[in-house]
């Protein structure tokens, strides 16, 4: 068996971590494979780590791999989503952020894991992902996102107007801040912030939700995934922000969007024991009374 391990870096994950994983996994006779990012900052305190295997881009990872273990919080976790790409490589995400949506698993949890993993007694959750198609190239050659594409006015610039379509029938005019179109997991991200529903992963829907509205009646929508959705802008700013989960990019007012499910998805290892549900009580803190 052969897995990637991803990090951003930065003070969430240290040496002693990565040593713990790589050990873990040489026990159950694993092999590990690094981005350059984790070789490169944690060389000079782990000097064994310089005859592990290093990946640097998504031309690295081919069939050959098993998993990809992601080291982080949900951010870094998004970050996996333009490495794997459609190579169906399953990524487990190990939490060392606040949250953890995505990144389910405890630092606590490694052993658990890998021990899953040697032992393939481990469940991969499908998730949606969304594209974008432009009028103009955007995004590269990763138009997609796990999470949410979000159209957001520029800085104090004025509210914006977005008429949006579905399917090719006006659908409504927002006069809002921004507007979201969220997949089932990216439910409980950016569109949750702004009122918008929390929905199963395998819902088959996206959610449209405005970013403060200047109409009061306007609320979040659910519509199917297999719909084609549209827009059109108009605002006194030359342009405005297009994201897709955390990357972003400036475009003219004038350019041509729509989104749509995209072609494959991405699969998120989970442990056997942990579901949807529980990970739902857990992070929000349902069922608990914090008086007591």
């Amino acid at each position: 068996m052969k897995v990637a391990i991803y990090t951003r870096g930065g003070e969430s994950v240290q040496p002693e971590d990565v040593a713990v994983l790589l050990s873990e996994l040489r026990a159950h006779r694993i092999a590990p494979v690094l981005h350059e990012s984790i070789h490169r900052q944690v060389s000079e305190y782990l000097p064994d780590i310089a005859c592990e295997a290093v990946f640097r881009d998504s031309r690295d990872l081919d069939e050959s791999f098993d998993c990809l273990v992601s080291l982080g919080g949900d951010g870094t976790l998004l970050d996996t989503v333009t490495l794997v790409r459609d190579r169906e490589i399953p990524v487990l995400g190990i939490n060392y952020g606040r949250l953890g949506f995505l990144a389910s698993l405890g630092k606590d949890n490694i052993q658990a894991a890998v021990a899953a993993l040697a032992e393939r007694s481990f469940m991969i959750d499908r998730r949606t992902l969304i594209h974008l198609d432009a009028s103009i190239p955007l995004f590269g050659d990763a138009p997609y996102a796990l999470n949410e594409f979000a159209i957001h006015k520029r800085d104090v610039s004025p509210m914006i107007r977005i008429q949006t379509y579905l399917n090719g029938e006006i659908l409504n005019n927002y006069w809002a801040d921004g507007l979201i179109v969220s997949t089932p997991t990216g439910s409980t991200g950016y569109s949750l912030s702004c009122n918008g529903p929390i929905l199963f992963p395998d819902s088959a829907s996206f959610v449209i939700t405005p970013v403060a509205p200047h109409n009061l009646n306007v609320r979040p929508i659910v519509v199917p995934d297999d719909s084609i959705i549209s827009f059109e802008l108009e605002g006194r700013a030359d342009s405005f922000i297009c994201t897709l989960d955390a990357r972003k990019e400036l475009v003219p007012r004038q350019v041509q969007l729509a989104v749509r499910r995209e072609a494959f998805t991405l699969g998120l290892l989970r442990l056997n024991e942990r579901n949807f549900l529980q990970t739902l009580r857990e992070k929000l803190a349902w069922g608990f009374d914090t008086r007591n």
